[in-house]
């Protein structure tokens, strides 16, 4: 005797073995025994096989016409019997009742189960609704067949290009599109995005990382909505100095400017002056929701996506011949020893008198000009002249302040690597991909960078220490040790900086572009305001779960922004060595690789893998042979030719200060496989 029955939502056969009253052992084709319930239990025959009864069966359920099916079909419950015997016979023969069975079973839209074996009439609307749905899905189908094809023969069709980003990011897997591409990839056994390339999907490299970039990051575009400036109401005192600021031409968020008094007396006083939007703004308001939702502005050759809108920024930037609402750090020192006696927050309108461009000036604020006062000024420009007097003294005072740094360091910072500038040749505006690139260097360390690095890092250590003491929580960059592994790391707590050589680092000097000193700012403005009752006043208390969302998301939001920056970098560079034709470079080898090293080019911010380096050495200098550029994966490689030197050379260490150090203008952040963090500049470029 055989059966069928429903087993896990679908219908099986087998053979009898034994029968109890409310259940079977059942043996199925396979071998397999099961136990079912007698309720479970729909046809009894024996003949013919199971296997050919549902074979037969679903070749005449198939043929079956579910539209007179559904006609033909009693109103209210009924068993899957009375529907053979109305659609085929009287008597319908074991295959018809079982097609029958079968039919009824797979058409939901038209059947709705009522039981084992018994079913009732869909209401004919939503036998109409579901005949539509299915039609609808026949053809979104057919749709993504063809589209498939399309990829396959290396065409890309209109609306997957649309969706180009979504398919490779986000993708969502119901999507027609999406389906299209991965069946596409199935059949020609082509990687996604080598197949959507291919096709044409992609007709620009720079497109490409930089539409990627906003759909990850701005989705709704990188513009503001109407936002207005609040005045700065504060009655404040007019500050006695004659401040300057140092930044590259482009700079347009002057956050930070500098000032020197007492020249030629004991005691002299050296200012450091911050604009000041944390007078005005205040946690929660429009313009802090745009500028919490960026966190910063977002650097990149040629371009830049500003944390906050040009008219804010032009409200309160340190701007030539204003005087400017800042928050002021006198620290005062004695004019022999450079020892520093105090230090002071002021809460003040500055003067503004120069917004000095170092590009602009490298070839003559240097060294010898400004320490030695018998070498001539007359090619400098005016501006420069002026203020040779504070410049020479804050050169040296930035040498000395560096010197003590490094006595807590425990070892000199190491500047033996350039900073690399990149220029778009006829950019004006967001650029396109097509322009010409000019790289060009500059060493680490220039006069004019080390007076601002210095200057600033003794204001955010000093302003970390006074909110330290004062119970005032703010966010902190701190790092342990130079210890291999020792990252830096952001934190609510003063803690030190061993790659500064700081007690403690909180980010404050770049109020119009990074969100942490906005944010500090708010809490210095309290400190200065309040003093020791300032933990009370401020707008983020300790243990403030509010502060410690910001930290986390301003941390990953910048660690993005940065793997952007340098990965726009590295493509500037990769289309440099194709608009020069450049086939060779030379190269220091970095790190070993399991089938060769990492080399870093000599004369550009590159670094890259290459073949070839059997019994060479870190620090081996050797020429490079390069391959082919992919500039959608930013790759390159490349195979040793030659050796350059005789021996291996010792390569210097990397610096140890982490993202803090601060520099005065642009650096190139290159993608560093061997480096443990990238350098993220107070000054980054604009």
């Amino acid at each position: 005797m055989f059966v069928l029955f429903e087993e896990a939502g679908k219908y099986l056969g087998g053979r009898i073995l034994s029968e109890a009253e409310a259940s079977a052992q059942v043996e199925l084709d396979s071998g397999k025994r099961v136990k079912v319930k007698s309720a479970h239990i729909v046809l009894r025959f024996e003949k013919p096989a199971p296997a050919a009864l549902i074979t037969e069966a679903r070749e005449l359920a198939a043929a079956m016409d579910l539209d007179l099916a559904w006609e033909f079909a009693p109103e209210g419950e009924f068993g899957f019997g009375e529907l053979a015997v109305d659609y085929f016979q009287a008597h319908p023969t074991l295959t018809q009742q079982a097609a029958a069975l079968l039919a009824l079973f797979e058409a939901p839209h038209y059947f709705r189960r009522a039981g084992k074996g018994r079913f009732k009439k869909a209401p004919a609307e939503i036998v109409q609704q579901a005949l539509a749905a299915i039609e609808k899905k026949k053809a979104v189908q057919a749709q993504i067949t063809q589209w498939a094809a399309e990829l396959a023969d290396g065409i890309c069709p209109a609306p997957v290009r649309e969706q180009l980003y979504k398919i490779l990011f986000r993708p969502d897997k119901n999507a027609p599109e999406y389906k299209a591409v991965v069946e596409a990839a199935r059949a020609t056994q082509r990687p996604p995005l080598d197949l959507l390339q291919r096709a044409g999907a992609i007709d620009s490299a720079y497109q490409f990382h930089w539409r990627r970039f906003l759909f990850e990051n701005f989705p709704k575009g990188t513009g503001f909505p109407a936002l207005s400036a609040p005045a700065i109401t504060d009655d404040l005192p007019l500050a006695d100095v004659q401040a300057f600021s140092i930044d590259d031409s482009q700079t347009t968020e002057i956050d930070d400017a500098l000032s020197v008094r007492g020249l030629g007396q004991d005691t002299v006083v050296v200012g450091v002056h911050i604009a000041a939007p944390g007078l005005a703004l205040v946690p929660g308001s429009p313009i802090d929701q745009v500028a919490r939702a960026r966190m910063s502005t977002v650097y990149m050759p040629g371009h830049k996506i500003t944390m906050l809108p040009d008219e804010v920024v032009e409200t309160y930037t340190l701007q030539e011949g204003r005087d400017c609402p800042a928050v002021s750090l006198y620290a005062s020192f004695d004019a022999a020893t450079l020892e520093l006696k105090s230090t002071e927050t002021r809460l003040e309108r500055v003067p503004i008198v120069a917004n000095l461009r170092h590009d602009q000036l490298d070839g003559f604020v240097t060294q010898p000009w400004l320490e030695d006062a018998s070498v001539a000024d007359s090619d400098a420009p005016e501006a420069a002249r002026r203020l040779r007097e504070p410049l020479s003294f804050l050169l040296r005072l930035a040498k000395h302040l560096k010197a003590q740094r490094e006595v807590v360091r425990g070892k000199p910072e190491n500047f033996n690597r350039p900073d690399y500038n990149f220029r778009l040749v006829g950019n004006d505006g967001e650029p396109t991909g097509n322009e010409q690139v000019q790289i060009s260097t500059r060493q680490r360390g220039a006069p004019l960078d080390l007076i601002v690095s210095e200057a600033m890092i003794l204001a955010n250590s000093s302003w970390g220490g006074w909110l330290g003491e004062l119970g005032v929580p703010g966010l902190y960059r701190s790092q342990a040790s130079l210890a291999p592994g020792i990252k830096v790391r952001m934190g609510t707590r003063a803690l030190p900086h061993a790659g500064l050589g700081v007690k403690s680092y909180a980010w404050s000097t770049s109020p119009l572009r990074r969100y942490t000193d906005l944010v500090n700012q708010w809490q210095i403005i309290a400190a200065a305001r309040h003093g020791k009752t300032a933990a009370l006043a401020a707008p983020f208390k300790p243990k403030d779960a509010e502060l410690f969302s910001i930290l986390s998301g301003f941390d990953a939001t910048y660690a993005t922004y940065n793997a952007h920056q340098g990965g726009m970098e590295r493509f500037w560079t990769l289309e440099y060595l194709r608009q020069q034709a450049i086939t060779e470079l030379d190269a220091t080898l970095i790190k070993d690789l399991p089938n060769g090293a990492l080399v870093r080019a000599d004369t550009l911010p590159l670094v890259f893998p290459v073949t070839g380096t059997q019994g060479l050495m870190r620090g081996a200098r050797v020429r490079v042979k390069l391959g082919d550029i992919d500039e959608i994966a930013l790759d390159i490689h490349g195979t040793v030719v030659e050796r350059l030197d005789t021996a291996p050379a010792q390569v210097a260490a990397e610096d140890e200060s982490g993202d803090d150090e601060e520099v005065a203008g642009p650096i190139a952040i290159a993608v560093d496989l061997a480096d443990s963090e990238a350098a993220a500049p107070e000054s980054a470029p604009a």
